[in-house]
């Protein structure tokens, strides 16, 4: 049997209520998420749920595109995202992995393309 450890994040930023920051989406640390590294991303709501779990070659312009596209599997549920892990993983086939494992360990909510759990 295989043994996956699922990666500590590198990054964790969570929403503000507090709009007079300056802000992303809500997140006044978005900057602090890595933009030319790759590796995956989980989104959490208030209730420390997992909505949604993604990989990227570059992290924060991928996840920036999930706030603003119409394709996004979250779209609807945006308002929902109050907490964002980002961790590092530069092996594209690694990321793979942990995403497909997080997605069925956790049972992530909106991931339905990956999901064998349900």
């Amino acid at each position: 049997m295989i043994n996956i450890t699922i990666p500590e994040p590198a990054v964790t930023i969570t929403k503000r209520d507090n709009l007079e920051e300056s802000n992303t989406y809500g997140f006044s640390d978005f900057h602090s998420i890595p933009r030319d590294k790759g590796g995956i991303f989980m989104f959490y709501n208030k209730n420390q749920e997992l909505l949604f779990v993604g990989k990227a070659r570059k992290l924060r312009p991928r996840i920036k595109k999930h706030f603003e596209d119409t394709v996004s599997p979250i779209k609807n549920h945006r308002d929902e995202v109050t907490k964002i892990e980002v961790c590092v993983v530069e092996d594209p086939v690694h990321r793979e992995i942990y995403e497909t494992y997080i997605i069925n360990e956790l049972k992530s909510k909106y991931n339905i393309d990956k999901a064998f759990y349900r």
